[in-house]
């Protein structure tokens, strides 16, 4: 259920406009719509602090105990600074290193040389150049006169030379640009930086253990940003500061009794019909709540306006789930994984909880399909050969069934899941304007006409079905017409602009009545991924069942190494296929979009 949101004004006088905002941290129950930005100094600590709490991660010896006394003011401050100085040193230091490096790169092929000593020379009058070139512009240059040249070794398999003076332009050639540092003073520069890489590695790893302040600091600053974005929103002339925002209706209680203790004057109002600024709050019942982990995952939101589908969107999303993994062995290895969540947190996390309803629904897919690590060989256990549903097994001949007639159950069951999903979606989207007196149900109806008429036709095109066509074609034009004439109706549109801005939708309108039969074929991904997820189990499978001997070892490997991977698979063909049916097949056509603003009410943070 979607929170019945007010619009709240509170003001107070400006030597009271400190206590009120503290008030409003310690109710915590109001959203402030338009936030102003805070105080740039305490965003930048902020922001500094938080970079450097996870660098000294990094440097945590997982053998070393954190301190957890929490450390603040100029003692936690040292500690900070110290750290701050020594990432930004040692950064210092790595980019000194790289430079020196590629500098040593650049002169290796020269030999080691001091440039001072070159330097001297040019002061004294000899202005030493060195070049490298081929051996036609050496020879060039040795015939010239005017050019006095040394040998020296070669650089890079060409001629390299020392010339008193430059070269003329018409002899090609490379000039070294002289280093301001040798060879050997570069060498002892990476020695000293990397020393001082390593101090300041041993102040990191000190700073590491006041983790726990570090944490506290940011919990600090973070409600502090927050104070500040709240101060920086009210609005105030000489006299009064006042601030508006939104709060959910069972919350107005709490927030007359600290405006009173305040001594705070309010105004409370209905939102307005053309407000898109006003938050969500869901309220979730003991079931629903367990698909708040994948809301939060996705970032969706239904809108203030929106309907509720979370316990649809949930139901739904546990049996796509088990039909895309398919597995019942994947399904008992997701249910380890929860109960070892479980011992590890010490309680059952709505997380922990998903995760063991979706093991076991899993579990049961497979059980019924007869498919347990993609292993024909499982159906000769008879216990797990009685768990199965011969129509829908995965392997029919072992109870003398079709492969074409087992695989054809479970299309038309992907079929009947889609359209009973659909046919869900607009009956919501029904019942929700008819408490709105909003005509353009009728248009809704139209939809769950077509939705059972393309049904029918997929089963007739996909799978051969016998159905009757004519029918089917006269509930499409039916349904055409409905969404035609009312699709574009509402409250606050008469019925004859209504029917005429329907009617300019018609070529819209046909577009979307075609869709929707792809829309009812999509769910035929359910069966296919379902199958794909089989068919590489018993690929890896079949791979290691030919290694034998001395290479047995090698197919455990590869057994092992498979199934993780068409397990991973699994994981995204839920998030890219599962989620989608519902996110968009199922909450297109009960008007969902997802347009939620999350509600965030201003208050002091815990953790």
């Amino acid at each position: 259920m979607i929170e019945k949101m007010k619009i709240v004004h509170i003001i107070t006088s400006v030597s009271g406009k400190e206590a009120m905002l503290n008030g409003l941290r310690d109710v915590g129950v109001m959203h402030l719509a338009e936030k102003q930005s805070a105080d740039r100094a305490v965003s930048d600590r902020f922001q500094t602090l938080t970079k450097t709490a996870t660098a000294l991660r990094d440097y945590a010896d997982p053998k070393k105990k954190l301190r957890t006394e929490i450390i603040s003011g100029e003692d936690f401050d040292k500690i900070y600074e110290t750290a701050l100085d020594a990432l930004e040193r040692k950064s210092a230091l790595m980019q000194e290193i790289s430079q020196a490096k590629t500098e040593l790169d650049r002169l290796s092929a020269w030999g080691d040389f001091s440039p001072s000593e070159i330097e001297v020379l040019r002061d004294a009058g000899f202005d030493f150049r060195f070049y490298r070139m081929g051996e036609k512009e050496y020879r060039a240059a040795a015939q010239d006169e005017n050019v006095k040249l040394i040998n020296l070794s070669p650089v890079d398999k060409q001629r390299a030379v020392a010339v008193l003076g430059a070269l003329p332009a018409e002899i090609p050639a490379t000039e070294l640009v002289l280093p301001e540092k040798g060879a050997s003073e570069l060498r002892r520069d990476i020695e000293l930086a990397e020393d001082g890489i390593k101090e300041c590695e041993a102040a990191l790893r000190a700073a590491s253990v006041y983790d726990a302040s570090f944490k506290a600091e940011i919990l600090r600053l973070r409600n502090e940003i927050s104070f500040s974005e709240a101060s920086e929103t009210a609005d105030c002339d000489d006299d009064f500061v006042w601030l508006s925002g939104y709060i959910p209706e069972s919350e107005l209680d709490a927030f007359k009794r600290m405006a009173a203790e305040k001594g705070c004057a309010w105004a409370i109002d209905d939102v307005s019909d053309d407000d898109d600024k006003i938050p969500t709050k869901v309220k979730y019942n003991r079931v629903s709540k367990l698909i708040r982990p994948v809301f939060d995952v996705l970032g969706i939101l239904p809108g203030y306006r929106e309907q509720d589908i979370s316990m649809w969107f949930f139901l739904f999303f546990i049996l796509f789930f088990a039909m895309i993994i398919g597995d019942g062995a994947y399904g008992a290895i997701i249910l380890i994984g929860a109960v070892a969540l479980h011992a590890k947190q010490k309680k059952v996390t709505d997380i922990t909880f998903l995760l063991y309803v979706l093991s076991i629904a899993t579990i049961v897919w497979g059980a019924i399909t007869g498919t347990w690590f993609g292993m024909e060989s499982a159906m000769s256990v008879p216990l797990l050969k009685r768990l199965v549903i011969p129509s829908l097994a995965t392997y029919p001949e072992r109870f003398g069934l079709d492969s074409t007639a087992s695989q054809n159950t479970i299309m038309k069951f992907s079929f009947s899941i889609g359209a009973a999903q659909m046919a869900l979606g607009a009956i919501l989207s029904i019942k929700k304007k008819l408490a709105a007196k909003d005509l353009s149900w009728i248009a809704d109806l139209g939809w769950t006409i077509a939705i059972v008429a393309m049904y029918m036709l997929s089963l007739n095109l996909v799978l051969g079905e016998k159905i009757s066509l004519m029918p089917v074609a006269i509930a499409i034009g039916a349904a055409f017409l409905l969404v035609v004439l009312f699709g574009a109706m509402s409250p606050d549109v008469s019925f004859g602009k209504g029917l005429a801005a329907g009617a300019k939708d018609t070529f819209t309108v046909f577009l979307n009545t075609i869709s929707c039969f792809g829309n009812v074929m999509s769910y035929i991904r359910l069966f296919a991924v379902g199958m794909a997820g089989v068919a590489i189990s018993q690929s890896f499978n079949g791979i290691a069942a030919g290694m034998k001997g001395p290479l047995v070892i090698a197919g455990a490997a590869v057994v092992i190494i498979g199934h993780v991977i068409n397990i991973i698979m699994c994981f995204l063909s839920v998030v890219v296929h599962g989620v989608r049916l519902n996110v968009l097949e199922f909450s297109g056509q009960a008007g969902i979009e997802w347009t939620g603003i999350p509600y965030e009410p201003f208050k002091a943070l815990d953790k």
